[in-house]
C-alpha cells in the first residue's frame, strides 16, 4: 500500500499530517500492545507468590521485557501466520510468546502466559493504553499548540479595535484580541475537562468475576493482584464490577469531551472564515500556489475549510463511538470489539483539522485599516453609550430619544451623532462626555490578560 492505492485519505493524501498515530491504532500497534500486556501480566504473576513460579529466574525478566521493547513487523507478521490457524487474534499473540518463552528455555513455565485470562482482558488493556498514550503524547501537545498559538495573536490583537456582529449586523466595538482569547479560555476549560478523565480498563477474566483466577488459588486476593496490576504497572484504571467486557463509560466521556473541543475548533474555524471573507484578514501568499484554476486573483481561506470537513467526519464517529459502546448483550457481543478497531480514525480527522486549522492561523496578516474603516462607517453603534449616560443623568427616555435618531435608512455618521448631542439638553460637561466617544474607543473592558 502507498498514498495513492490507499483507500481512506488519512492513510493517503494526509499520512504525513498523521503518520505517528500508527504507533497507536495500526494493526501492528495494537498487536504490540497486546503483547505488552500479556507480558507484564507473566511478569506480575512471577511476583505473586505462585508456587509453580517460584523458582523463575528473576534475572529472565529484562529479556521477556524485550519480546515487546523490541518487537518488530515481523514478530506482528508471526502473530498474524499463527492467527490464520487459530483464527483468533489473541490466542495467536499468546502462541507467539509461549515461542519466545521456549526460545529463552522459560516453556516450562509457558502455561502462565494468559493464565485465567479471556481475549478481553488484554483487549480492554491494550486499547485503553494506546489511547491514553496517543491522547498525551500526539493529541494534547498539538492541542496545546493551537491554544498557545490563539493566545499569542490574542496578546498581539488585544488592542485592537473591531466592530461586533450580534445576528449579522453592527453591534456595540469589542476588540480583536478579546474575540481570540475566548476560544483560548474555551479550549483550556475543556482540556481540563478532557485530561480529568480516566483511561479504564477491565481486568477480571471471562466474565468479571476472575473466576478461573479464584478457582486455581483461592486463597489469594485476586481482586488487590488485579488492581495492583492494572493501577501500577499498566497505570491505567481498573474498573471494579464489569462483565466480560469494560463498560466503556469512561472513553464515551472521553470521546464526548474530544468532540467538544472539536465543536470549539469548528466554531473558530467559521468565525475566521467570515473575517476573511469580510477582508479583516489577507492571508500569505505562496510561491506558486493556486487559489482557483480559473480566477488568479483567488486565495480561499482552504486551512480552516479543511480543518471544518474533518471535524465533521471526528465528530460523526465520536458521537457513535460514545452513544455505542457502553451498550452490550448481557454479559457481551462483539459489537463493541468492531467499532474499537476504529479509535483511530476520529482521533486522525482530529489530528488532521488542528494542523489545518494552526495553518490557516499563521497564514493571516491583519487588515487594520479594513476595521477602523467599519468602525468609521458605523457611529450607530455609539447609540448604547450615550443612552446609558442618559440614563445615569435620569435624562427623560433616552433609549427612546436615541432609536428615533439611529432606527432610519439614513446613515448615522459623526457629524450627526455630533449634532444629537448638541440638542440634548444636559451640561456642557455631560455633552463633552458624550462626544469623546467614539466607535474607536467604546470597546468596553479589556478581558485579554
Amino acid at each position: 500500500m502507498n498514498a495513492l492505492t490507499a483507500i481512506s485519505p488519512i492513510d493517503g493524501r494526509y499520512r504525513s499530517k498523521v503518520e505517528k498515530l500508527a504507533n497507536y491504532f495500526s494493526e501492528f500497534a495494537l498487536i504490540k500492545y497486546r503483547v505488552t500486556v500479556e507480558i507484564e501480566y507473566f511478569i506480575a504473576l512471577t511476583e505473586n507468590d505462585i508456587k509453580a513460579l517460584s523458582d523463575f529466574p528473576k534475572d529472565r525478566i529484562e529479556a521477556l521485557r524485550r519480546i515487546y521493547t523490541d518487537f518488530t513487523e515481523a514478530d506482528a507478521e508471526k502473530i498474524k501466520d499463527i492467527e490464520k490457524t487459530t483464527n483468533h487474534d489473541v490466542k495467536a499473540v499468546e502462541y507467539f510468546i509461549k515461542d519466545k518463552l521456549a526460545a529463552l528455555d522459560l516453556d516450562k513455565y509457558e502455561e502462565f502466559i494468559h493464565f485465567g485470562l479471556t481475549s478481553q482482558d488484554i483487549n480492554n488493556t491494550a486499547v485503553p493504553l494506546s489511547l491514553r498514550d496517543a491522547v498525551h503524547e500526539e493529541y494534547i501537545p498539538l492541542l496545546d499548540e493551537l491554544i498557545h498559538t490563539l493566545n499569542d495573536l490574542s496578546q498581539a490583537w488585544k488592542e485592537i479595535p473591531m466592530l461586533a456582529r450580534t445576528h449579522g449586523q453592527p453591534a456595540s466595538p469589542t476588540r480583536l484580541g478579546k474575540e481570540i482569547f475566548v476560544f483560548v479560555e474555551r479550549l483550556d476549560i475543556q482540556k481540563r475537562q478532557l485530561l480529568a478523565v480516566p483511561f479504564s480498563a477491565k481486568f477480571g477474566g471471562a466474565t468479571g468475576n476472575m473466576n478461573a483466577h479464584f478457582v486455581a488459588y483461592p486463597e489469594k486476593d485476586w481482586v488487590a493482584f488485579a488492581n495492583n496490576f492494572v493501577n501500577n504497572t499498566l497505570k491505567i484504571e481498573r474498573s471494579q464490577t464489569t462483565t466480560q467486557i469494560e463498560h466503556y463509560d469512561n472513553a464515551a466521556a472521553l470521546f464526548d469531551a474530544m468532540k467538544r473541543i472539536n465543536s470549539i475548533i469548528l466554531d473558530l474555524n467559521r468565525d475566521m472564515w467570515t473575517y476573511i471573507s469580510m477582508d479583516y484578514f489577507k492571508q500569505k501568499i505562496k510561491d506558486g500556489e493556486i487559489g482557483s484554476s480559473a480566477m488568479p486573483h483567488k486565495v480561499n481561506p482552504i486551512d480552516f475549510e479543511n480543518s471544518e470537513g474533518n471535524i465533521g467526519l471526528a465528530n460523526a464517529l465520536f458521537e457513535h463511538l460514545a452513544a455505542k459502546l457502553p451498550v452490550s448483550r448481557l454479559q457481551r457481543d462483539l459489537t463493541d470489539s468492531t467499532v474499537l478497531r476504529n479509535v483511530g480514525v476520529p482521533i486522525g480527522h482530529t489530528v488532521i483539522a488542528l494542523h489545518s486549522t494552526l495553518k490557516g492561523l499563521n497564514k493571516l496578516l491583519l487588515n487594520e485599516g479594513k476595521l477602523a474603516a467599519d468602525l468609521e462607517q458605523n457611529w450607530a453603534v455609539v447609540a448604547e453609550a450615550i443612552q446609558t449616560i442618559l440614563r445615569r443623568e435620569g435624562y427623560p427616555k433616552p433609549y427612546e430619544a436615541l432609536k428615533g435618531l439611529t432606527r432610519t435608512n439614513t446613515s448615522i455618521t459623526a457629524d450627526s451623532i455630533a449634532e444629537f448631542i448638541s440638542t440634548l439638553d444636559v451640561s456642557d460637561a455631560i455633552k463633552a462626555e458624550l462626544n469623546e466617544i467614539n466607535p474607536q474607543n467604546f470597546t468596553g473592558i479589556n478581558m485579554v490578560h
